[in-house]
């Protein structure tokens, strides 16, 4: 029928509470978050004050490496020198690099530093590559090399004109005698190497100071072929061996053949058997007489031989880039042109103090676990504060009393923003007093937006993930696993990737779209100027800096600031969609992308599953009931009901081959204002999950219900504002007191001042909580039956004028119960209450009306009396003698009424129904004297019918109807 479609709502909303304001919600909110953090103080306070302890011990380990690095171990060397003239004065302390040890020369100022002659790196000679069995590559020599040290250093090579490569290879590699050899610099002519790593500089490279010989690269060797040369360190004097070792060109199809035999190289041999080592190889590509292009290839390997980082390791590049073009230049314009390099040094350098920089060095994986360890901190923190209210359902509690979505987030995220940024606020001005050099150096207005644009982003994510998560410990536990394994993956990805200068720079933009990657690499620039500095007083991270293209921060604070932008809509959807009252949460929205959910699906009232339905005669008072309902849809005059539903249906799919679970089956009601209205039955009849529907916290599969004129289909949300719950089980919490309780939900109902103040009083007297300090009493000393109190009078606060309670007085003492059921009373005279209970005595003592519920349908509804008159009829004798007198007993009720029956029975106690209209109390009272004469009776009683009886027998009807069915 068209009126079931929808109901006018003028009439009701004109009726209705003004919603709270937007200011009333963020008033209400922000007051009860700020009583929290007050309760809540010291565990805050610890939080903040976490990073003064991290900054105290960086600063204690570095003025403790700093203090050990500072002793004349590893301070520049120097010796006392006399007067060469004879005079008797005193010696003269004199530094430098000559009198001091590997550990001191670093700190030494070198105003003139060595020349070394340029070297290319070749493999160890058990490396060298040989040929192995596999035969994929060809033109090695055999392994027996190996055992007199004799293997070549192979250089593989290619090009497209072959002709012009070969005679280029011949160039290179030229024949000299090593006898004509004079001193070390006489021989920067010769293609030198070394098979020693080149881990560090240091001023002096490392050949030219290990044991190992160097190597002159020659087209054939004499057995022995080495010559003793003298070379100069500063003052001091030493013999190094210069040692043949013959260069064996290899022409290969390509330069990926000569990359696959590279790979085959790695690495340096020391924990593996029959790796096979290239010297270098090049790729001379589309070169001709008027045109040089080559590609040098290397083992580059190399750079990670040393626990010293990439941009301070030999590669020994150069040299063989140098020999290649001269050898080119040489083809081209004759023997006597060259082009050599004739030796390298170091940039002179003023005399220093070692220093180890541990906050700059460490620091971006340390800082960054700072940082976001405040994404699962304990409650007072963003994912796990978000997701304990949704796992105790107190913002469910909150959104049914009428706070929005909106003020939530708002409040919410300023709050998260202003905890996060004193965090580390407090953590940069800290570090900077004490000296850490990572944020004393860099430009704190950089350091600034790159931490407040990244707490913006993390903020975001906390309650991007809070939508999936149901329970605390999962979210933490999970949470813990991304923050410290995406620390370790970025550390080591990203660090390597830079440093090794071979992975493309934009695959590194795309991985820094993980927020822990952009996070490490933002936190390494910042590490990597802060080292640059301590070691060469330049100035540290400026705006100007961000231009250069080697610097990664512009390309992190425009991904930072993009994803905020992007993800900041998308978190605020999944968490209206995850929200109470709306259709569905955001995993179930992805399923229904890949596959159509089936919950979704309207279930209509004789067709469910293409199965027969058994359909059953209605009772009359449920026919009588559904007439209403329709009269009052058709005519849309709502204004004297407060909630009316249209057979509202709720079927839960089964899974795994299991039958669905009809929760609710058809229920119609018209519930007028000034009325109680009862709903009873078993354990699993439905009740509460016809409950749940009406306050929006699951969908009905079909139907559609009226609370003043809204539907609960389509607009919870102004339903909100004028409804008061009671649930099943108390959401409350633990660290506000009962008073704060009401304060936040009065205010949420648009109370404030003195009138809210009065209201709160009269809730906690009305359901005795006012003396005996409970108003001020936290919460969690609470017992079972005060919060069950406390969640009675948040239902009621304010003029919630459609309020639902859900087994209210759940373990309530007697006294407390009366107390109870007097508040409840005096609340219902001017809103509508819907209550489910098994309490016969307090259905009969609260409700107007009851409706009993037995597998999701109703079986009956009226006035208590109408009910026990409806299905009651009879009265209950109940006598007892001796077991020898029960058959005089019988024939005693039988005489009474013909149609009674027994339905108890036990050592000579038996209990009677008769019939109303076959035994009158007087009759029966002049019986039982009469029979007493005769026989002992020990006791006897004659009582009407009860609720209780009612509701038994009608259950027990309805569950025997279903099994015939």
């Amino acid at each position: 029928m068209p009126g079931r479609q929808g109901m006018e709502p003028a009439s009701a909303a004109a009726r209705a509470p003004r919603p709270p304001s937007f200011a009333s919600q963020t008033n209400a909110l922000l007051r009860k978050n700020l009583i929290f953090q007050k309760r809540n103080r010291k565990g805050t306070i610890r939080l903040i004050i976490v990073p003064i302890y991290l900054c105290l011990i960086i600063s204690v380990l570095q003025r403790v490496i700093n203090s050990f690095l500072d002793k004349p171990k590893f301070r520049c060397g120097c010796k006392c020198i006399d007067d060469a003239n004879g005079s008797t004065a005193p010696c003269q302390n004199v530094c430098g690099i000559q009198y001091s040890t590997l550990d001191q020369a670093p700190s030494c100022p070198i105003p003139n530093p060595p020349k070394w002659p340029a070297l290319v790196q070749v493999p160890l000679p058990e490396y060298r590559a040989v040929q192995d069995s596999s035969g994929l590559f060809t033109g090695f020599p055999d392994a027996s090399c190996r055992k007199t040290q004799s293997c070549p250093a192979s250089i593989p090579f290619a090009g497209a004109n072959t002709t012009l490569s070969n005679s280029i290879m011949q160039n290179l590699l030229t024949s000299s005698p090593l006898l004509n050899l004079s001193d070390y610099t006489s021989i920067s002519s010769l293609l030198l190497g070394t098979d020693v790593p080149g881990s560090s500089t240091g001023f002096v490279e490392p050949a030219f100071i290990s044991a190992r010989p160097i190597y002159v690269l020659q087209p054939q060797c004499k057995s022995g072929d080495s010559v003793t040369i003298p070379i100069t360190v500063g003052s001091v004097n030493a013999q190094k061996e210069i040692k043949c070792v013959q260069g064996l060109p290899l022409w290969r199809n390509s330069s990926i053949t000569i990359n696959e035999e590279t790979f085959r190289g790695y690495r340096k041999g020391k924990t593996a058997k029959g790796i096979n080592e290239i010297a270098m190889g090049y790729d001379f590509q589309d070169s001709n007489e008027n045109h040089f292009n080559v590609l040098t290839l290397y083992n580059s390997t190399y750079e990670n031989a040393s626990f010293i980082p990439m941009p301070f390791a030999l590669l020994r590049i150069p040299h063989s880039l140098n020999a290649v073009s001269n050898a080119y230049l040489q083809l081209i314009q004759g023997s006597g042109v060259k082009m050599l390099l004739d030796f390298t040094k170091e940039m002179p350098k003023q005399a220093t103090r070692l220093t180890f920089d541990f906050s700059a060095v460490a620091g971006p994986l340390f800082f960054e676990w700072v940082v976001v360890l405040l994404f699962p901190k304990k409650i007072q923190v963003m994912l796990t504060y978000l997701v304990y209210e949704k796992q105790h359902k107190l913002r469910t509690m909150m959104k049914m009393h009428g706070l929005g979505d909106g003020p939530y987030w708002i409040i919410y995220y300023m709050y998260f923003l202003i905890f996060s940024t004193v965090y580390l606020i407090v953590f940069v001005i800290f570090g900077s007093i004490i000296g850490v050099n990572f944020f004393k150096i860099n430009d704190y207005s950089i350091q600034f937006v790159f931490f407040f644009s990244f707490i913006n982003l993390q903020i975001v994510l906390a309650f991007l993930a809070s939508s999936f998560f149901s329970k605390v410990n999962t979210a933490q536990a999970i949470a813990y696993l991304y923050i410290f394994g995406s620390g370790l993956m970025a550390g080591y990805l990203i660090r390597n990737f830079i440093e090794g200068g071979k992975f493309p720079r934009h695959w590194i933009t795309v991985l820094e779209i993980i927020p822990a990657f952009s996070l490490y690499r933002g936190l390494y620039e910042l590490g990597q100027y802060a080292v640059r500095s301590s070691e060469t007083g330049s100035p540290g991270m400026r705006w100007s800096d961000l231009n250069d293209h080697m610097n990664g921060m512009r390309d992190v604070l425009i991904i930072i600031i993009l994803e905020w932008l992007v993800l900041l809509p998308v978190a605020y959807y999944f968490d209206y969609a995850s929200s109470v009252g709306h259709r569905s949460s955001p995993l179930s929205i992805i399923k229904h992308l890949l596959k159509k959910d089936p919950t979704w699906r309207r279930i209509t009232a004789n067709e469910i599953d293409g199965k027969d339905v058994h359909i059953e005669m209605e009772k009359v008072d449920i026919i009588k009931e559904r007439e209403a309902v329709d009269q009052v849809l058709q005519q849309q005059q709502t204004s004297g009901y407060a909630v009316v539903c249209d057979d509202l249906r709720k079927v839960y799919h089964g899974k795994d081959g299991n039958p669905d679970k009809f929760a609710v089956q058809g229920v119609s009601l018209a519930l007028p204002y000034g009325e109680c209205l009862g709903i009873l039955g078993p354990n699993g009849a439905g009740k509460s999950s016809f409950i749940s529907m009406m306050i929006g916290f699951v969908k009905p599969t079909s139907g559609n219900a009226f609370v003043r004129g809204f539907s609960i289909q389509n607009d919870m949300e102004k339903i909100y504002s004028s409804m008061g719950v009671c649930p099943q089980n108390d959401m409350l919490w633990e660290t506000l007191t009962g008073r704060e309780h009401l304060q936040f939900y009065g205010r949420l109902k648009g109370l404030s001042g003195s009138s809210l103040d009065l209201v709160v009083d009269e809730s906690l007297r009305s359901v005795n909580l006012l003396h005996g300090g409970a108003p001020d009493k936290q919460v969690k000393k609470y017992s079972g039956g005060m919060r069950r109190r406390l969640s009675v009078a948040i239902s009621l606060i304010g003029d919630a004028k459609v309020v639902y309670m859900d087994e209210p007085s759940t373990g309530l003492d007697p006294a407390s119960r009366k107390s109870l059921w007097s508040a409840v009373k005096q609340a219902k005279q001017d809103r509508a209450i819907i209550l489910t209970t098994h309490s016969m005595e307090e259905a009969e003592t609260l409700c107007d009306r009851l409706c009993i519920m037995v597998d999701g349908k109703l079986q009956c509804i009226g006035t208590p009396k109408e009910l026990i008159a409806r299905y009651g009829g009879y009265y209950v004798l109940t006598m007892t003698t001796l077991p020898e007198f029960e058959q005089e007993v019988e024939d005693l009720v039988r005489r009474l009424s013909p149609s009674s029956r027994k339905v108890y029975h036990l050592s000579g106690t038996q209990k009677h129904e008769l019939p109303k209209q076959e035994a009158r109390i007087s009759d029966v009272f002049m019986a039982v004297e009469s029979f007493k004469k005769r026989v002992e009776v020990q006791a006897w009683g004659l009582a009407d019918t009860t609720m209780e009886d009612v509701f038994v027998k009608v259950a027990k009807g309805a569950q025997s109807s279903e099994e015939l069915s």
